[in-house]
């Protein structure tokens, strides 16, 4: 059973799956600390997709899931219970607004013995091209972003944008048959 024991109870909270750059160890998690240190998250443990799902890498080494239960692996992540304005600061992080990701409903289950199911949400690639995405990288997924895929990342701040967003680059990639 997931120990949300050290949760504050007086404000809601939504359990989130991190399968990528957020997770301990990748470049994102300095978010996730602040959010830890502000007691807007509060790391539970170790958890896996009940059902498999699609994790690719696509452009900047950046991760996504892709919104096709069934396909894919199980994929290994960990999951934090998040207050609404610790939510706010990761859909802005991930382009929520701007139509990069979408946070959809997941289960999930825990490495313990028990496999109590728990329902959460994760960042997925935006329907408009996760689809596709998913056929770039040749129908196959990982089952873990792990130490290789957090090298090819390439920061915010690092990336050549030419006046393009993100979603540019990413029509770019997608369109490119190489």
């Amino acid at each position: 059973m997931a120990d949300t024991s050290n949760v504050n109870n007086e404000e809601k909270r939504t359990f989130i799956f991190s399968y990528g750059t957020l997770k301990r160890g990748f470049q994102n998690y300095n978010l996730t600390q602040n959010l830890i240190s502000q007691n807007d998250a509060v790391y539970i443990g170790d958890f896996f997709t009940y059902q498999p799902i699609p994790l690719v890498i696509g452009i900047y080494g950046i991760p996504y899931l892709i919104n096709l239960p069934g396909s894919g692996q199980r994929i290994k992540g960990e999951l934090y219970s998040v207050t609404a304005s610790g939510l706010a600061l990761l859909d802005d992080l991930e382009g929520i607004a701007i139509g990069h990701y979408e946070r959809l409903p997941i289960q999930v289950v825990g490495g313990d013995v028990e496999k109590e199911v728990v329902s959460a949400e994760a960042y997925f690639a935006h329907r408009s091209f996760g689809n596709e995405l998913w056929k770039k990288n040749g129908e196959m997924g990982l089952s873990e972003y792990s130490e290789i895929e957090g090298r090819k990342y390439v920061l915010k701040g690092d990336r050549v944008e030419y006046g393009r967003t993100i979603l540019d680059d990413l029509r770019l990639f997608l369109a490119d048959s190489h």
